[in-house]
């Protein structure tokens, strides 16, 4: 458990270094060289799949996280973010799954494997508990600061 944790510390410390380092190139002419498309404010879902957990920089300066699910786990499971920021969670489990609050302030949906949906972190600082709605032993916290 403890290894699992500084595990996840350090994929949070990683994706903010990206993050600092990606909001700090720019190209002179004024166009952003980010090939990721602007995420919708409202939860969408779409059939893309991810890997790995990664942060990249949107036309709005916020960052993207992503989160996958996989072997009834969520990858990470601890999430530091700022107010406003898109989360894509990705289902790579053949059962379904979703990336529920507690306090229902975020929801996913189902999502069956392969599938995706977005969501926005609250705007308000604070300690979220999710879970999985479908297998409530899932379970994880985003931060937000």
């Amino acid at each position: 458990m403890r290894h699992r944790r500084s595990h996840s510390a350090l994929i949070v410390a990683a994706l903010c270094l990206v993050t600092t380092l990606t909001g700090c190139s720019d190209s002179g002419d004024g166009s952003s060289s980010s090939s990721t498309p602007p995420a919708s404010a409202s939860a969408s879902v779409s059939a893309s799949a991810s890997a790995s957990a990664s942060v990249s920089s949107s036309e709005s300066g916020k960052g993207e996280v992503r989160v996958t699910i996989k072997d009834f786990a969520f990858q990470p499971a601890e999430l530091e973010v700022g107010p406003g920021t898109k989360i894509t969670v990705t289902n790579e489990d053949s059962a379904p799954h979703t990336l529920t609050a507690d306090d229902k302030s975020f929801d996913t949906g189902d999502l069956a494997q392969g599938e995706s949906a977005t969501i926005t972190a609250p705007s308000k600082p604070g300690s979220y508990s999710y879970i999985c709605t479908v297998h409530p032993n899932m379970k994880g916290t985003l931060t937000v600061r």
